[in-house]
């Protein structure tokens, strides 16, 4: 890359400095040592990883593999972003280096910044730019930026749509759980229910003892179940350096259950309340 690649991949520097003009030198053939780069700009995740204690910039790493000679200083760090790497679980380790195409590479990949709407026309103009001095060049693809994005995380996406599929399966399950066991509990409290309405209780003095009984259980079931997410989710992050679930989602999921749970019981709060006192009475 030159140095005008982090401005057209719209990357702001968190420290340090961007490669200087001078900086791009094409490559020489040869001996290996002579391929190796004299500077590098990381991101920041990347930093931290490499300086967990120390400031990165102006710190020495061995930016190329093979035979090096010497370190490459770190002149600058970017913000994190997802860079192109086989290891997946380091997608935001990215290095950038200050280098252009051997003379003798059959291909090369250049990146273009269009304003917002004129990506056809400017596609069309580089295009022809390319194909200018040398009518045989081949121009394999042309795509925007979101194209490889959308590859990158093509996993991940799958993966939180099957995740989101098994929780609204589980919320279902819950739900259809919490509605039978309410049905059950009218069924087996009948004379107590016309009893009740014998004596004088209303209707809905009926569903909101149902509505108040079902909330406790749900209640309890949600403090047992952040504790538990809680605890797994710091044993994860511990065991396998994974980040720590955001409070938020269990401020979120608290409301979301009690709706639930609330709901599932409202029918068969209903149906235990329409229990007439003459069926009590006849059962006694």
């Amino acid at each position: 890359m030159d140095d005008q690649a982090l401005d057209v991949l719209g990357v702001k520097l968190v420290a340090g400095r961007n490669f200087l003009p001078q900086d791009i030198l094409p490559p020489k053939m040869g001996d290996a040592a002579e391929t190796t780069v004299s500077q590098v700009v990381i991101s920041r995740v990347l930093a931290d990883a490499l300086f967990p204690d120390g400031q990165a910039v102006g710190k020495g790493v061995y930016a190329t593999g093979g035979f090096v000679s010497s370190p490459a200083i770190i002149t600058g760090v970017i913000e994190n972003l997802d860079g192109h790497t086989m290891n997946k679980d380091n997608q935001q380790h990215v290095a950038f280096l200050p280098r252009l195409p051997y003379p003798d590479e059959p291909a090369a990949t250049y990146a273009v910044r269009v304003r917002p709407g004129r990506m056809p026309q400017v596609m069309s103009t580089v295009e022809k730019h390319f194909e200018a001095p040398d009518p045989d060049r081949f121009i394999d693809w042309i795509h925007p930026l979101q194209y490889f994005k959308d590859r990158a995380s093509i996993a991940d996406r799958n993966m939180t749509t099957f995740l989101i599929v098994v929780t609204v399966l589980l919320l279902s399950i819950t739900a259809f759980g919490v509605f039978g066991l309410a049905t059950f509990n009218v069924g087996t409290r009948t004379k107590q229910i016309g009893t009740r309405r014998a004596v004088g209780a209303r209707r809905i003095d009926i569903i909101g003892q149902y509505i108040v009984e079902n909330w406790l259980i749900t209640t309890a079931g949600v403090i047992v179940g952040c504790a538990l997410a809680l605890g797994a989710g710091s044993w994860l992050s511990s065991e396998y350096q994974l980040p720590r679930l955001d409070l938020y989602y269990l401020v979120a999921g608290i409301p979301a259950l009690w709706i639930i749970g609330l709901l599932a019981a409202w029918y068969p709060a209903r149906r235990a309340a329409a229990i007439s006192p003459a069926t009590a009475t006849r059962a006694v």
